[in-house]
């Protein structure tokens, strides 16, 4: 997820437009830069830049950003989930997240990855009706910065697709049963139409 904190790094300290379309907008084509690069940070191996760069996402909808309220979790349990490789990976409940979209109330359960020392930003693995056919069959992610309030704003429209998905080596977690949300999301990182699996 390195590449992820990077995008968000220089965004920050670039002059972003606005408007919330043309905002996603640039950090999209940031992230095709970055991804299409040379970087030893870019997940796309050489031989599938062509292929995958650029990434296909829905377009931009705004009513898929929406605000969500962290309840902390009681107690933070630890989650073992199997990863992309065949390993398990164990991750700690921080909290709930309850939100509202397209009048559905919905609730993704937010963790901490325990290999990160620090809770720096808060891991929201997910699957939804579109997963497996039109997103990657093995999830899609989201990062949220911790905030003082517990008023967080979840927006998949920059959901994205895991390493994995890219390249095989990288060890992925897969979204656990609580966090597959029972309607399609088409917001954020798809496949590419003419595609249904991972390329």
């Amino acid at each position: 997820m390195a590449v992820a904190t990077a995008l968000a790094v220089t965004l920050a300290c670039s002059n972003e437009p606005e408007d919330y379309s043309s905002k996603i907008a640039a950090q999209r084509a940031l992230k095709d830069e970055m991804f299409a690069s040379s970087s030893p940070e870019s997940p796309v191996p050489a031989d599938k830049k062509a292929s995958l760069v650029p990434l296909a996402y829905f377009p931009i909808d705004e009513m898929y950003a929406v605000p969500a309220k962290l309840e902390p979790a009681a107690e933070r349990t630890r989650l073992q989930v199997p990863t992309s490789t065949g390993q398990i990976r164990d991750i700690e409940r921080i909290g709930t997240l309850k939100f509202t979209i397209k009048g559905r109330t919905m609730r993704l359960t937010a963790f901490h990855e325990l290999d990160q020392p620090q809770i720096t930003r808060l891991f929201v693995p997910f699957s939804d009706l579109t997963t497996g056919t039109e997103t990657y069959s093995a999830g899609r992610y989201m990062e949220l910065d911790p905030t003082p309030t517990g008023i967080y704003v979840v927006d998949f429209n920059v959901a994205y697709h895991p390493y994995c998905y890219y390249n095989a080596e990288y060890d992925c977690p897969y979204p656990p049963k609580e966090n597959r949300l029972e309607m399609p999301i088409r917001a954020g990182e798809r496949l590419p139409k003419a595609s249904s699996s991972v390329p």
